[in-house]
């Protein structure tokens, strides 16, 4: 490997503002990880409540940053998956293992390859860099075995089931329209319809009128207003006739007690997942849980995932990432910035800097 230069954008203390860009050592590469060198990074609103309100205990200096895209440099032992000079998408872990060289703010990252997939060669690194944090959070919500525990997607996609799962969110819940500003939950919403539907479950889902379309497009089978005063009856009408494989939600109150109500009242899994926390008690008979993302690297939902789905569903176009990029600035002095037009409010968008 030839000689290169890491360098990584520190929060030095709790609350540190700007990020302070200095050399980091350079990464190697372990059993079942590739080292990567950033070309795009994307940015998640939890990036900013990391560095801004310090609400999750890390170990300073930090290194934030989850969704990275970019190209292999070097290879583990016995890793058979990629070569240097693959163009790879992947989840960055830190957040789970507290490593600096598993963070994404910085030139070089480590990833493992099972949080990772190769990028088609008609996408971009932006468009791909959108991916990572908002599929695993809904792979963790519908297919590990203490969740929703649903059957894995495929390419094509599972035959149908015969079971329902209601998602609230939809494509509201960020909204393409700006219905909500937290650009990392459209694509929560999005990749739990698309996963869905290529698991062999039909999707009733909310949105907001002018997106209904688009969460059709997505492959849900109904959708409705999730403001209008009507739409709990509205799904508990839907769901008359349906079998439930369980719900999940992106916005949290007030879905939480409707979601909760309609897994009550309707016959199978009874089980909601939510991206949020804070919930209340649910009734009995009925469970409710928090998703965090990471957790599908210590199952075999990662794998099925980032090895065995998405690179299919990638390459033949039955998988969409979104929202589209938003490039926000070249190089990592650009990140404070781009954290703060995120924590801002970004309308359909997810922002992403360009490292290299």
């Amino acid at each position: 490997m030839a000689s290169i230069n890491n360098a990584a954008a520190f929060l030095t203390t709790a609350k540190t503002v700007p990020f302070e860009v200095k050399p980091a050592p350079v990464w190697t590469a372990g059993e079942n990880e590739v080292l990567v060198r950033n070309h795009v990074v994307a940015i998640n609103p939890v990036d900013g409540n990391l560095q801004y309100m310090a609400f999750y205990p890390l170990n300073y200096p930090a290194i934030l940053g989850q969704d990275v895209a970019g190209e292999v440099v070097a290879v583990g032992p016995n890793v058979t998956r990629f070569k240097p000079g693959d163009r790879v998408v992947g989840h960055a872990i830190s957040m789970a293992t507290g490593r600096h060289e598993d963070a994404g703010f910085q030139s070089y990252t480590i990833l493992q390859t099972k949080m990772s997939s190769p990028i088609p060669a008609g996408m971009s690194y932006e468009r791909a860099a959108v991916l990572p944090l908002g599929l695993s959070t809904a792979a963790s919500g519908l297919f590990r075995n203490d969740f929703l525990n649903l059957q894995l997607p495929t390419v094509p996609a599972q035959k149908p089931t015969g079971k329902t799962v209601l998602v609230w969110g939809g494509a509201s819940s960020v909204g393409s329209n700006a219905i909500f500003k937290t650009s990392v939950l459209i694509l929560i919403s999005a990749a739990l319809v698309q996963l869905c539907v290529a698991a062999g479950y039909e999707v009733i889902t909310t949105a907001s009128p002018q997106n209904f379309d688009y969460a059709k497009s997505l492959g849900a089978a109904q959708v409705f207003d999730y403001n209008s005063p009507s739409v709990h009856a509205d799904l508990l009408n839907a769901f008359k006739t349906k079998t439930i494989a369980g719900a999940m939600d992106c916005i949290g109150a007030p879905a939480w007690a409707i979601c909760l109500d309609i897994a009550e009242k309707t016959p199978g899994k009874k089980f909601v997942a939510t991206a949020k926390r804070g919930f209340p008690e649910p009734p009995q008979g009925v469970q409710i849980q928090a998703v965090f993302g990471t957790t599908i690297k210590d199952v075999d939902v990662g794998k099925a995932i980032y090895e065995e789905f998405l690179p299919k569903a990638l390459e033949a176009g039955s998988y969409v990432p979104s929202p589209e990029p938003l490039v926000a600035g070249q190089g990592l002095e650009s990140l404070q910035a781009a954290v703060d037009l995120q924590r801002a409010g970004v309308s359909a968008r997810k922002v992403v800097v360009r490292l290299s």
